[in-house]
């Protein structure tokens, strides 16, 4: 009778975490797929500020309404944490958010999803650098592996994109950069708040943001757009923004967040072939081999960690 309890438990476990590790999966690809929808709207002759507008306006609400409902379960602010808020929303999903689809003007969503991929290598070079971090042989090696990968797909894009890749490579990297000083400095934060709190008032700050700065930059009927702009844009804030965050969290509270981490090592995989089905952007040996090395640098670094 107890072999059969410990057998329908250990059943039950590992049924529970292939939920867990299916629900990871699915929201790197969805977020993943933020490349292909914007290069699909690009296509429509939107720029990246009216890009970035309809994602937040569509995604606003949504956010909106999980602050409020998490605003009643947690201690007030004090005046720090909203400056500290304000913040991290403009650095960690305005700023990040911005460069990132302007880097996708110019280069590939393949090379795209690669660039910011490296967003842990950027928190431990950071860490390093800044905050007196050690780093480990395993680390630097791992770190090594991921840019030779990093730099093998942007030489071969660079045959063919020439200065655009460069531009669009700089400005992406520009995003994970700025991603990554919002996850080191939302380490406080995050630990006080909640992971669900602190994400829904940091999306709100960059919505505003966002929404703000259209109206400074761009004449109001710049949003008179096509159907297809609307429709994808509304794909690009509920499947590619809104949905990613929530089943990202629901898999780190199902199966930890190493192992969470680790299943978005599939985003970088799945947008070389959607880029391929949707936007008809080549597969190259050289690409594969990029892709290998990058994810493959990241595993080590996570496991490290």
């Amino acid at each position: 009778m107890t072999t059969q309890s410990t057998h329908h438990r250990s059943t039950h476990e590992r049924h529970q975490y292939l939920i867990g590790l299916s629900i990871a999966i699915t929201g790197a690809v969805l977020f993943s797929t933020k490349a292909i929808v914007a290069k699909l709207i690009y296509r429509y002759h939107v720029d990246a500020v009216t890009l970035i507008t309809f994602r937040m306006l569509f995604s606003l609400p949504v956010f909106a309404a999980i602050a409020i409902w998490q605003a009643h379960k947690g201690g007030a602010l004090t005046v720090a944490d909203r400056w500290r808020l304000v913040g991290l929303g403009l650095v960690g999903y305005y700023l990040s958010s911005f460069l990132d689809f302007l880097g996708l003007q110019y280069i590939t969503a393949g090379l795209e999803r690669l660039i910011l991929f490296l967003t842990p290598s950027f928190v431990l070079l950071i860490s390093v650098f800044f905050l007196q971090r050690k780093v480990s042989r395993i680390e630097w090696a791992a770190l090594g592996v991921s840019y030779l990968g990093i730099v093998l797909v942007f030489l071969h894009d660079l045959q063919f994109g020439g200065a655009d890749v460069m531009l669009g490579a700089a400005l992406v990297l520009g995003a994970a950069i700025s991603y990554a000083l919002y996850l080191i400095q939302s380490g406080q934060l995050v630990m006080r708040l909640g992971t669900l709190r602190l994400v829904s008032y940091a999306m709100c700050v960059s919505s505003v943001a966002c929404i703000g700065q259209f109206f400074v930059l761009r004449p109001t009927s710049m949003l008179v757009q096509p159907a297809a702009v609307y429709w994808l844009s509304l794909v690009n804030a509920i499947f590619c923004t809104v949905l990613p965050v929530f089943l990202t969290m629901i898999a780190v509270q199902r199966i930890g967040a190493p192992t969470a981490s680790q299943a978005g090592m599939i985003g970088p995989v799945s947008t070389l072939f959607l880029g391929a089905f949707f936007l008809n952007e080549p597969i190259t040996g050289w690409q594969l081999a990029g892709t290998v090395l990058v994810i493959g640098g990241m595993y080590l670094l996570s496991r490290k960690k």
